[in-house]
C-alpha cells in the first residue's frame, strides 16, 4: 500500500510538473523573441546575459509553482477537473501580471501587453488539455478508493451525497452502524477496503478505531468534533518529560493584530478607489430600477458579540423583512430583485462593507458576521457558536473559500475555529488571494435549501455535549 502511494504521488507530481514546465516554456519563446531584444537595445545599459535570462526563467516557475500550489490547481485527482482548470487561470493571470510590471521596470515605462495576452491564450489552451490528460491518466491508474463508513445516530445522507458527488475519487462500498460492535466493525475494516470514514461516533470507539486504523496503515477520513479542531490549533510544548498540548485564551498576539490592521487600512483604501466606478454604477442602477435605497444597513455582531451596522448593496425588495422576522435567503429566493441577484452572484453587494473594513469594524479575512437573531436561533442548538466571535468579523473568511453559503452552521463554526485557531498572517494573504477564485464559483453563493430551512432548529442537537 505504502509503495502504491508513493508511485501515485511522483505520478501527480511529474504531471504537475510537466504542466509547469510547458507553460513556463511559451513564456521563456515570447521572451526570447520578442521583450529581451527590446530591453536589450534601450541602450540605458541594462543587458542581460545567459545567467539573466536563466534567473527570469526561474523567478516565473517558481512564481507559477507558488500560485499554482496556491490555488490548488496542483491538486490533479484531489480536485475536480473544472476546479483545477479553473485554479490554473488564476494561477497564469497573477504570475502573468506579475511579469509584465517586472517586465515593464527592465523598460523603464509600460512595455506592450500584446505578446503576453497571445502567451496567456496559449498557456489556456495547454492547460486545458493537459487538465484532460492529467484526469484520463488518473482515473485509469487510480480506481476510486474502496472505503467503509462506519457512522453512530446522525443521519448520513448528506455526507454520502458529499462523497457521491466525487465517485471518480471515492466509493463507500458500505456502511456500518457503531451499534453493531468495534469488534465486527474491526473484522469488516480488515476486509478489503482502502479507507474508512468515521462519522459521527463516541470519542471512545472513533479512538479505538483510529489506533486499529493506524497499527495497520489503513487510512481514516475523521470528521472533527470542536474539541478537535481546537487540539488542532494548540502549541506542543515541552515542560516536561512528556508532550503538552496549549490552547490559548486569546485569539491573536498583539504584533499579528497591529498587521492585520495594517493589511486592512491598505487595502480596504487602495480597493475604494479601484471599485469607485463599479459602485457608483451599481448604485445607479438599483436605485433606477425600484426608486427604493441602493444601500441598506443591518445590524450585525463582530468579535465579542459586539454589535455594528453592516453597509451593503440592497440586493431584495424593500420591504423583504416587512413582518420583522430575520431569514437566510433561500434559492430561488422571490425578494431578490433582478440587480440583486446579479449583483450577489458577482459579489458586488458586498463592496460597501469597505468603508466598515476602513472603520475598524471589520477585518477583510475572518468569521462571516451574523445578525444577532440569527445568532440567538444557532446557539439554542450550538452553544459553540459563539467561539466564532473570539475574531473580528471579516468580508471574506475560511467558510467561506472552503465551504459555501449554504455549508451548515455547525459545519462553517468548525472552519472558522479552523482559521481562528490557526492564524497567521500568511494565511490572511492566502486567504484573500482565494477569496478571487471563490468570485467566479456560483455554488459559493447558493442560498440554503428549504429542507435546511427547516432543519437548523434541529440540526446538531447532541453537538452541545462534544
Amino acid at each position: 500500500m505504502r509503495r502504491k502511494e508513493s508511485i501515485k504521488r511522483i505520478i501527480v507530481l511529474s504531471l504537475s510538473l510537466v504542466g509547469l514546465l510547458l507553460q513556463t516554456g511559451v513564456y521563456a519563446y515570447s521572451w526570447f523573441e520578442y521583450y529581451a531584444p527590446i530591453i536589450d537595445n534601450l541602450g540605458n545599459g541594462i543587458r542581460l546575459y545567459y545567467n539573466g535570462h536563466i534567473l527570469l526563467m526561474g523567478i516565473y516557475f517558481i512564481l507559477l509553482s507558488v500560485f499554482s500550489r496556491t490555488y490548488g490547481s496542483l491538486k490533479i485527482g484531489y480536485l475536480k477537473p473544472f476546479d483545477v482548470f479553473f485554479s490554473q487561470i488564476f494561477s497564469l493571470l497573477a504570475v502573468n501580471i506579475v511579469s509584465y510590471f517586472q517586465m515593464s521596470l527592465m523598460n523603464v515605462g509600460l512595455i506592450s501587453v500584446y505578446p503576453l495576452l497571445v502567451v496567456f491564450a496559449l498557456q489556456l489552451v495547454i492547460v486545458a488539455m493537459m487538465t484532460y490528460f492529467n484526469n484520463w491518466v488518473y482515473r485509469r491508474l487510480f480506481p476510486p478508493r474502496k472505503m467503509l463508513l462506519v457512522y453512530g445516530e446522525r443521519p448520513i445522507e448528506d455526507i454520502l451525497d458529499k462523497f457521491s458527488s466525487r465517485k471518480d475519487r471515492y466509493k463507500i462500498a458500505k456502511c456500518v452502524n457503531i451499534s453493531e460492535g468495534i469488534e465486527a466493525i474491526m473484522a469488516e475494516i480488515t476486509s478489503s477496503y482502502g479507507a474508512v470514514v468515521l462519522w459521527d461516533i463516541s470519542t471512545h470507539d472513533r479512538n479505538r478505531l483510529l489506533k486499529f486504523c493506524y497499527s495497520r496503515s489503513i487510512r481514516v477520513y475523521l470528521m472533527p468534533k470542536i474539541p478537535d479542531v481546537l487540539i488542532k490549533g494548540s502549541d506542543q510544548m515541552h515542560l516536561f518529560d512528556t508532550p503538552i498540548f496549549l490552547t490559548r485564551e486569546y485569539a491573536l498576539t498583539v504584533e499579528q493584530r497591529l498587521i492585520k490592521r495594517l493589511i486592512d487600512l491598505t487595502f480596504s483604501a487602495l480597493l475604494l478607489v479601484i471599485t469607485s466606478p463599479i459602485m457608483l454604477l451599481t448604485a445607479v442602477a438599483i436605485r433606477g430600477y425600484d426608486r427604493g435605497p441602493a444601500f441598506y444597513k443591518q445590524v450585525r455582531c463582530t468579535a465579542g458579540g459586539k454589535e455594528f451596522q453592516i453597509l451593503k448593496f440592497r440586493s431584495m425588495r424593500v420591504d423583504a423583512e416587512k413582518d420583522g422576522v430575520a431569514r437566510l435567503a433561500t434559492q430561488n429566493d422571490d425578494r431578490i430583485t433582478p440587480i440583486g441577484r446579479f449583483i450577489r452572484m458577482v459579489r458586488i453587494d458586498e463592496l460597501p462593507q469597505l468603508f466598515n473594513i476602513l472603520k475598524g469594524e471589520m477585518s477583510f479575512i475572518g468569521p462571516r458576521p451574523e445578525r444577532p437573531e440569527i445568532i440567538a436561533q444557532y446557539l439554542e442548538e450550538i452553544p459553540e457558536f459563539v467561539f466564532r466571535m473570539k475574531m473580528k468579523a471579516g468580508l471574506a473568511g475560511y467558510a467561506q473559500v472552503y465551504g459555501k453559503y449554504n455549508t451548515t452552521p455547525y459545519d462553517k463554526l468548525k472552519l472558522d475555529l479552523s482559521y481562528i485557531e490557526n492564524y497567521t498572517i500568511w494565511l490572511d494573504l492566502k486567504l484573500m488571494l482565494l477569496t478571487m477564485k471563490i468570485l467566479f464559483k456560483p455554488e459559493s453563493t447558493e442560498g440554503i435549501g428549504e429542507e435546511q430551512v427547516t432543519a437548523i432548529k434541529n440540526e446538531e442537537q447532541e453537538n452541545h455535549d462534544q
